[in-house]
């Protein structure tokens, strides 16, 4: 597939089946109320994880190893590009194509970032996406910032959630040996890449105690987690629509730092299928893209697909909030 062309159906993770247009149609906005079932143990977890998060930023100031504090940064640069290059963009989209050791890679890294496998990162986005902000979407921002954030996570699935993953076509994922390993294995293997190495490694090498690996890993991975939740939930309620202004996502360019380039939500709403998730791509605002550029200049990717000029330009005319003038000008 060429560069600037959409992808077919079959490629498109936004194409609905038979079974799935016979279910009533979801409008979003739409939160209908409902009684909330909480999962305690999901909370406390949260709870440890923010509370060991932020114990560890004061034993990085104070008595971490630079050594330590250096390579938490690196951990958290690969774990995020684990999500972004690899969960989103290349798996839950399809929006380009990786060699097999660029997977394997790839798998590695979002290991580390420990936000469940690929397979159910998958299943969620593709969720997200079809039903987004309405009660079929995981993270529907329609419940409110903290619902979106991480809320959802503190209670069980709302029952078309349930009833409409089933019906997701995740062939393409369980056929990945790389995936479905990582599947098969994740309670075992995401603890491992993303807590006990990252601890054992400072310990190793230059001789960090446990207590600051520990908990200096676990700011690592709070922060990880809260760079990614910033996208469900900031990033669709506050920010410029140039592409789609009868839509929630929006473009964020603080979400975008953070998230390695996952800010420009406007913009990956209407082209989901944009290897790029954003018209303008830098260094500094979407480092993943980069990444895969580069990946792409050595051999590991290919058929990077991108939305044209002209369709973007249209798209932005006939139903942007008319920021894309004022973008446009500044490139």
């Amino acid at each position: 597939m060429s560069r600037f062309q959409a992808p077919s159906n079959e490629d498109r993770d936004d194409v609905f089946s038979e079974e799935e247009t016979r279910l009533e149609k979801l409008i979003a906005p739409q939160a209908e109320p409902r009684e909330f079932k909480v999962v305690y143990r999901n909370i406390i977890v949260l709870l440890y994880y923010h509370m060991a998060g932020i114990y560890g930023l004061y034993l990085g100031l104070i008595a971490a190893k630079w050594a330590t504090v250096i390579s938490a940064f690196i951990t958290y640069c690969i774990s995020v590009i684990g999500v972004t290059a690899g969960s989103h963009r290349l798996w839950s989209h399809k929006s380009y194509k990786a060699t097999k050791p660029l997977q394997l890679f790839l798998m590695l890294c979002q290991s580390v970032s420990n936000q469940h496998s690929v397979a159910y990162w998958v299943m969620v986005h593709r969720l997200h996406h079809k039903y987004s902000d309405s009660d079929a979407d995981p993270h529907n921002a329609t419940r409110g910032l903290f619902y979106s954030h991480m809320g959802w996570l503190m209670v069980r699935k709302h029952p078309e959630i349930e009833k409409r993953g089933k019906l997701l076509d995740l062939s393409d994922i369980y056929g990945n040996p790389y995936l479905k390993f990582q599947d098969t294995h994740y309670y075992w293997f995401l603890p491992l890449m993303s807590f006990l190495l990252p601890t054992i490694i400072p310990m190793y090498f230059w001789g960090e105690t446990c207590s600051v690996a520990w908990n200096v890993n676990m700011c690592r991975y709070v922060m990880n987690l809260n760079a990614i939740f910033l996208v469900n939930s900031v990033a669709h309620m506050w920010g410029y629509k140039p592409y789609d202004k009868n839509i929630a996502p929006s473009q964020n360019l603080s979400v975008s730092v953070l998230s390695l380039g996952e800010g420009f939500h406007n913009y990956h709403h209407v082209f989901p299928w944009d290897y790029k998730c954003d018209e303008l791509s830098s260094f500094r605002t979407n480092p993943t893209t980069v990444f895969i550029e580069l990946c792409a200049k050595l051999g590991l990717a290919y058929d990077l697909r991108s939305a044209s000029d002209d369709l973007i330009e249209g798209r932005a005319k006939r139903t942007g909030d008319g920021s894309y003038l004022t973008l446009k000008k500044s490139r």
